[in-house]
């Protein structure tokens, strides 16, 4: 069973370039990095639950309303696309992917062209981790109506795949529309969908995706009869598709207990912080490294 990290990059944080490279030499199998345009400082949506602290030292963000508070790396994280692709100019086999980027929040023929350069760059190591966000202001800010979040979601992603995919490409939605048109590189990019489970996502998954992130990894060995069957249903076959635990506290436990239910890479969760604060936690993660 491989093992990946992912870790929120921030400008305060160990350079993703040298991060990607320490963890390639350590045997890692991916980094994952997310991804937030802006926070509003108004913190009307809560935050989604952490069970402890993250980010760079005990920097909180506390807005307007002044009734819910966020780690400071939300508001400090990077472009994943960008460094990513710093990253893979100095690697050669780490996997590289988004955990989650939010393609409703993004213009599809921009990150189309993006993703294809990147996976043009990686030589075919990128993978490309959405989710449907939770940060309704955020999410407001670039024209997203909340309830039609999924869609537009799924839109943008047709989109970009016909991009990727046909010499000529076009497309005729609600969310998205353009003319036939030439776009290159052309890209086989895997497509992975990060949330907790349910009939919407098991919906998304077998249309348009290539795995499902269920994040912390709870409830997998519950969820994946309804994931099998909604694919079923789609007139897709199961076993083609991955099934990543994501953003995980490793235990040895909670390790076997995975690889006794047939995954094949598990995502461990590394909190952000300096070079000389990251490497030692990546090194006390070998120890998982060696029995997986």
């Amino acid at each position: 069973m491989r093992l990946g990290i992912t870790m929120f990059a921030t400008d305060r944080t160990v350079a993703v370039h040298e991060l990607a490279v320490a963890a390639e030499e350590r045997g890692f199998s991916s980094l994952y990095l997310p991804e937030h345009t802006h926070i509003p400082v108004s913190r009307r949506t809560p935050g989604p639950a952490t069970k402890e602290a993250s980010g760079t030292g005990d920097g909180r963000l506390t807005g307007t309303s002044g009734d819910t508070t966020l780690p400071e790396e939300y508001a400090r994280t990077l472009d994943p696309l960008v460094v990513l692709a710093a990253a893979a100019a100095v690697t050669s086999t780490i996997t590289l992917g988004t955990g989650v980027l939010l393609p409703a929040q993004r213009e599809p023929l921009v990150t189309a062209k993006a993703v294809a350069s990147l996976q043009h760059v990686a030589r075919g190591r990128f993978a490309l981790g959405v989710g449907f966000g939770w940060n309704v202001e955020e999410g407001a800010d670039h024209g997203v109506v909340w309830p039609e979040r999924r869609e537009r979601a799924r839109e943008h992603i047709l989109a970009m795949r016909a991009l990727w995919r046909d010499e000529v490409a076009s497309f005729d939605g609600e969310h998205v529309a353009f003319e036939p048109s030439w776009a290159w590189p052309k890209a086989e990019v895997p497509v992975l969908l990060g949330g907790a489970g349910g009939p919407r996502l098991f919906e998304a998954i077998a249309e348009y995706g290539d795995g499902w992130l269920p994040i912390g990894g709870a409830g997998i060995r519950e969820a994946r009869p309804r994931l099998e069957a909604a694919c079923e249903k789609a007139g897709r076959d199961p076993s083609t598709l991955s099934v990543i635990p994501f953003g995980t506290l490793p235990t040895h436990a909670k390790l076997e207990y995975y690889q006794a239910l047939g995954i094949e890479e598990v995502v461990l969760r590394v909190r952000g912080g300096t070079r000389d604060e990251v490497l030692p936690v990546l090194d006390s993660y070998r120890e998982f490294l060696t029995g997986a």
